[in-house]
């Protein structure tokens, strides 16, 4: 049982770090396309193309993917409910 334990300490350490890199990747999001957006509102009249939209689009869809590989995509018992479901399927 201590083995399993481990197992379990480790997936969670593991998911844990997924999603401080995630809060990390949002923040520099933020705050480089916040710089963006300064420089064009500073340097166009407001009524020019909007540029800053491209980097994020861009960035914002890999934004999504992280948050949903740190909060959805990584569950402790998925690795053992597909096992099982294999498991079951053997005649």
């Amino acid at each position: 049982m201590d083995n399993n334990q481990s197992e379990h300490d480790e997936q969670l350490w593991k998911i844990a770090k997924e999603r401080v890199a995630f809060k990390w990747s949002l923040a520099s999001y933020i705050i480089v396309n916040s710089f963006l957006v300064g420089i064009w509102f500073l340097s166009s009249n407001h009524y020019t193309y909007f540029w800053p939209i491209w980097p994020m689009l861009g960035w914002g869809i890999g934004i999504a993917f992280h948050y949903a590989r740190a909060y959805h995509g990584t569950s402790i018992n998925s690795v053992e409910k597909e096992y099982n479901k294999l498991k079951n399927k053997q005649p």
